[in-house]
């Protein structure tokens, strides 16, 4: 083995130290035991892992979470002390004999085929295929569970977060302080990024995968000051010529002379506020951007109209609604004079420090806003921005980033879309890493083989019926390039022909049938692991989160829609081949009891 490869093993071997043969259900290794105890240690068996329905009322749902399952393939094995706790937990009358050949076990005769990571995936289509011995396959069953139901639920959800709100708006994971745990805050921050999202600010995550870590300030920066003398430092070395500056004189001065711009008079801006984004400029004059919404400050005003369920103030307090104008002269788009209340004394003193930092050499970013009506605020800041930069001349200025927090989820920002905001970023927590609008996917872990014969679950709702055997999938592609059905086929069938007429049928409802003549043929599973070692390596971070764009762009955009989206299979919940649903059909009638009348 190449130094590289064992570099790459090393890495590979860094997984959660949680996940191990313990974080499992107490009966798979109740059901270990009764399989040793009945002579079953030889038999094989094959297990499918899938899900029956898509997440969050939508038609597609992302796979992930593949590597850490190898990972757990790969590092699987009972320590001394999973031994001496299994002892002391399962009943006295369990044979010692079995805690030794639990000693020994590895997945070295496991086989396991899968979707590649960050593909889109449908109900049914196994996303796993676990072959090898029945005792050790079942053993795996709920830890890979638990890797791909958050894994692929979590990645889903970023998904659908990144379409809504489109490829020029930036995402940021700031859930962790929300999640289900630390485990659930990490794994939330690495699916996130999967799914489509920029950035996290989890430290660990960024650390971990590789992640772009973002992030500001809270509002207790702001109110730690109370009035300038707080500041301990007030100078900055400018950028090019390192001379120092006096940062807080020159945003004072600059706050006088942008107050006619803001239309907020310095007394009514907030000293302490000042205090705190000087010097939190002084620390970060290169990446500064400021919570600007801390101070709620009242200005007496009469009331305005009343637009998207916040009144409008006019200072001018003129009769006459359309001639209401800002200090520029230009009426503003949403029928206000004034900046809202809740970003007065935050926009005049982060434009003032902002501008300050342009003399000293350095470009603010922007700002974050974590509460009121965010479509009319970011509009509102963003006008003002412009405004300054064509006072003076700065062009940046008007491209200042606005960013958006506040308990944000899907709904919000369609919303916020329909109401033409200027946000360039959100920054999303609760909603997004609690799955907040369905908690869990819903994976299962079914025996469809043993010992090469077929295995079928029967139940009278039908969605609970599995597909049995050693199967195979094939995405079909349409004449205009777009996935059209996927198909599972008997392993033992030939693999669908390009441009050769495929049958596809439902595969519990006789009438529901289709022709395909695929454009393209994509045979979905890879051998990942066998011999005990991974024949296929787990692509980084970055490429499965381009492999999750590029896999849903195969898909209309009819079925990816938020409200109301086409389902993926039109005429079928899942297309089987005709050998495969007589296959299903023969062994059902086999093993369905036959009533009695009497």
């Amino acid at each position: 083995m190449s130094n590289h490869d064992l570099v790459t093993n090393r890495k590979m071997a860094r997984q959660n130290g949680i996940v191990q043969p313990l974080l499992t259900d107490l009966y798979q290794i109740t059901m270990a035991y009764a399989y040793w105890k009945s002579g079953k240690v030889n038999d094989v068996a094959v297990f499918d892992l899938f899900f029956r329905t898509n997440p969050f009322q939508g038609e597609f749902t992302i796979f992930a979470g593949l590597e850490e399952c190898l990972k757990f393939l790969d590092n699987f094995h009972y320590s001394d002390s999973d031994i001496d706790y299994l002892i002391q937990t399962l009943p006295d009358n369990i044979e010692p004999e079995f805690f030794a050949y639990l000693k020994d076990l590895t997945c070295k005769d496991i086989k396991l085929s899968a979707i590649e990571e960050g593909s889109v995936v449908f109900p049914r289509v196994p996303l796993l295929r676990i072959e090898g011995p029945l005792i050790v396959a079942q053993l795996l069953e709920t830890t890979l569970l638990t890797l791909v139901n958050f894994a692929s639920l979590m990645a889903t959800n970023a998904a659908r977060y990144r379409m809504v709100a489109g490829k020029n708006v930036s995402l940021l994971e700031f859930g962790l302080r929300r999640a289900q745990g630390p485990d659930g805050g990490l794994s939330a921050s690495k699916y996130a990024y999967v799914g489509g999202f920029d950035g996290t600010s989890n430290v660990l995550a960024g650390k971990m995968f590789n992640i772009p870590v973002k992030g500001t300030h809270a509002h207790s920066f702001v109110t730690s000051f109370s009035t300038l003398e707080d500041i301990s430092s007030v100078t900055l070395r400018h950028a090019d010529t390192q001379e120092q500056c006096d940062l807080l004189q020159l945003a004072v001065d600059w706050r006088r002379r942008i107050s006619s711009i803001v239309d907020v008079s310095p007394e009514e801006a907030s000293d302490g506020e000042l205090a705190a984004l000087v010097s939190y400029a002084i620390a970060f004059p290169t990446g500064f951007l400021a919570l600007v919404d801390t101070y709620d400050v009242k200005r007496y005003t009469c009331p305005g109209p009343r637009i998207n369920g916040h009144s409008g103030y006019n200072s001018n307090c003129g009769s006459n609604v359309d001639r209401i104008t800002d200090s520029s002269g230009v009426r503003s788009a949403y029928g206000y004079s004034t900046v809202e209340r809740t970003l007065r004394s935050g926009l005049l003193n982060f434009c003032a420090v902002a501008l300050a930092l342009n003399d000293c050499g350095y470009r603010a970013v922007g700002i974050r806003i974590d509460s009121g009506d965010l479509a009319y605020l970011s509009v509102l800041a963003r006008s003002t921005f412009e405004q300054i930069a064509e006072a003076f001349k700065l062009k940046w200025f008007s491209k200042l980033t606005i960013v958006a927090s506040n308990d944000i989820n899907e709904d919000t920002i369609l919303s916020l879309n329909e109401q033409g905001h200027k946000i360039d970023c959100f920054g999303i927590g609760t909603h997004l890493v609690t799955c907040q609008r369905q908690p869990a996917l819903g994976c299962v872990y079914k025996l469809v083989e043993i010992n090469g014969q077929p295995r079928i679950k029967l139940s009278q709702d039908v969605g609970k019926v599995t597909i049995p055997g050693h199967k195979e999938a094939y995405r079909l592609f349409g004449a205009d390039g777009h996935a059209l059905i996927d198909l599972l086929q008997r392993s033992s069938e030939p693999a669908p022909i390009i441009g050769q007429k495929v049958l596809c049928r439902h595969p519990f409802q006789e009438s529901k049938r289709a022709y395909v003549i695929p454009s393209k043929v994509e045979h979905l599973y890879k051998e990942y692991w066998s011999e005990g070692r991974i024949c296929v390596r787990p692509k980084p971070l970055s490429e499965v989160r381009a492999r999750v764009q590029a896999s849903l762009r195969t898909l209309r955009q009819d079925i990816k829609r938020n409200l109301n989206p086409t389902p993926y299979k039109v005429r079928c919940q899942v297309a089987v081949s005709d050998d495969l649903y007589s296959f299903i059909h023969d062994l059902w009638l086999q093993n369905a009891p036959i009533g009695e009348l009497s």
